[in-house]
């Protein structure tokens, strides 16, 4: 005979385990990033891997956006860490303890490296403007 307390734990496993192979499954198509347009430049994976600052300044033009990654400033916002500017407005960037980095434009979604961070930006923006962040943004 099955007592409460027994199949409060049989549910309580399986519906674990059905998010944990829901959040694979995100995982996985998450890689594939299907709103990407086909003119996107594959990313440099070799020259930053996981949880890695860039190795060089960095300044591209993205989807008609201008990128601009400047190393060790951090703005006002993150002393140390990368600065990102989206056509000459920073994009506040954080790094995660996991070693992944995030944007403010997208805190649902985190990126290996700050590029695939700033190029998923562009991507959200839409061609919107970047409103800076903060005291200096007139957003605080």
């Amino acid at each position: 005979m099955i007592t409460r307390r027994r199949a409060l734990g049989i549910t309580a496993g399986a519906v674990t385990a059905i998010g944990a192979a829901a959040a694979v499954v995100v995982v996985r198509s998450s890689d594939k990033s299907p709103g990407a347009p086909s003119d996107a430049k594959p990313e440099a994976k070799a020259s930053t891997p996981a949880g890695s600052l860039p190795v060089a300044a960095i300044d591209e033009v993205y989807e008609g956006r201008r990128i601009q990654i400047s190393l060790g400033e951090g703005g006002h916002h993150s002393p140390g860490l990368p600065t990102i500017k989206i056509d000459g407005k920073e994009l506040h960037l954080m790094r995660n303890a996991d070693g992944s980095w995030l944007t403010v434009v997208n805190h649902y979604e985190t990126f290996p490296d700050p590029i695939s961070a700033a190029r998923a930006a562009v991507r959200d923006l839409q061609g919107a403007a970047l409103i800076p962040f903060g005291p200096s943004g007139g957003t605080s």
